[in-house]
């Protein structure tokens, strides 16, 4: 009979390896690269260019840019390209990030002939209308003064200002009469300077068929390349502050947000980290959540991540509790860091937190899509092919006298920036 009381005996997960992706150079100097997966008769076509915030001229215009794609083309209406993607059940969107803009196609694997007309319509001939370019400008202004209402919001705003500096991209902040002043002229000019394809990457995963790869590359890789984009500089500014309090009045809760710069992914230690973060606060059972949620009821949850991108990495811890509590919840966050810094991990929570993210980590590639986001994270930041390859044994290899060490290195409390928003103190 089945004892339900004991626990089933956990598995050692084998070696994961990413599936190969075919790489093709396109004539306008554009990669494209294929994941094939015929499970599903589905397809996924990511067209990326260094078209993100870290390339704005002026706040805001790069965000206009990625949103204004598919509000019109020579040929098409927005109306007339909703359509079109409607009728054939698929999905398009452009968004833009911080440091790459993403155009993004999803259908039938039948139907990628039929709307690849369509997507290089709509990266080669884009009108940006004035009318359609204030209705955005006005909803993202909108937006923007409603999120500012909430502490979270404001709080992560200030915090990425504080760390980053006002001036480094990833620190500039939304302003309001900058972005209603963005021309149609601008949008327009910036891309035509940051939309080719001479450094465009190309991502077509699932079930793809050679005659779609045949077109793909016909179709786009037609398209005239462009300059090379000026990737700017890499150094961060200095920061604000160490501590910063943003006032939201009348609120009665509070938001934090503590960090520090963080090691890229490309660190020899990555992996090592990644596993001290999950002890701290990367999982339901960590130790921020069991002190400051379970033990003390201060949050119904708390934190603690990191945010890699392609010229800075950060770490952050966040929660958001009663604002009375935030100074008790402050001061349990630095207790938890220090005992990270002071204390050997035991062994059983070590254990537990390694099963766990080995389990996650082959849950997150059970999709070729999930593969492909994978896959795309070693192009963009410029990761050895087998990163992912040794994530499963060096986690499972490391032990708690390095973790302590690295906690040393990384996670005093002093070198974080702290940022609260709540109400007047």
């Amino acid at each position: 009979m089945l004892d339900r009381t004991v626990a089933p005996p956990v598995q050692p997960l084998a070696r994961i390896t990413l599936p190969a992706a075919d790489v093709f150079s396109l004539p306008n100097g554009a990669r494209l690269h294929v994941l094939h997966n015929a499970a599903q008769p589905v397809v996924r076509l990511q067209v990326t260019f260094k078209a993100g915030k870290w390339y704005d001229p002026s706040a805001g215009v790069s965000l206009l840019a990625a949103r204004m794609l598919l509000e019109g083309t020579r040929t098409r209406t927005a109306r007339q390209i909703a359509d079109e993607v409607a009728f054939y059940g698929a999905s398009l969107e452009c968004e833009q990030g911080f440091d790459r803009t993403t155009l993004t196609l999803y259908c039938l694997s039948r139907h990628l002939p039929a709307l690849l007309p369509l997507v290089q319509d709509v990266l080669t001939e884009p009108t940006f209308p004035e009318t359609e370019l204030a209705l955005v400008k006005t909803r993202t202004i909108q937006n923007v003064r409603v999120e500012r209402q909430k502490t979270s919001y404001l709080a992560s705003e200030s915090f990425s200002r504080n760390l980053f500096g006002p001036t480094y991209p990833y620190g500039i902040t939304f302003d309001e009469s900058i972005f209603q002043d963005i021309t149609s002229e601008q949008v327009r000019s910036f891309f035509q300077q940051h939309y080719h394809f001479a450094e465009a990457e190309i991502f077509l995963c699932g079930d793809v068929a050679s005659e779609h790869t045949a077109q793909l590359t016909q179709l786009l890789g037609s398209i005239p390349s462009g300059l090379v984009t000026n990737s700017g500089s890499d150094n961060v500014s200095a920061t604000l502050a160490p501590q910063d309090y943003v006032t939201v009045n009348g609120s009665l809760q509070a938001s934090l947000r503590i960090g520090r710069l963080w090691p890229s992914l490309s660190h020899p230690q990555t992996h090592e980290l990644q596993v001290l973060v999950k002890v701290l606060g990367g999982y339901f059972g960590s130790r921020l959540m069991k002190n400051i949620r379970e033990d003390k009821g201060l949050t119904y949850g708390i934190y603690a991540s990191v945010s890699p991108r392609e010229h800075a990495t950060s770490f952050i811890i966040g929660s958001d509790v009663n604002a009375t509590n935030a100074p008790a919840a402050i001061t349990e966050i630095h207790r938890e860091l220090r005992r990270l810094q002071e204390e050997p991990i035991p062994l059983t929570e070590l254990q537990t937190v390694k099963n766990y993210m080995s389990g996650k980590f082959a849950n997150e590639l059970s999709t070729v899509f999930e593969q492909g986001d994978k896959y795309r994270n070693l192009i963009f930041y410029n990761l050895t092919p087998d990163y992912y390859t040794d994530f499963v044994a060096q986690i499972q290899a490391v032990d708690s006298t390095t973790l302590q060490h690295l906690a040393q290195e990384y996670l005093s409390p002093d070198a974080m920036i702290e940022v609260v928003s709540g109400p007047k103190q």
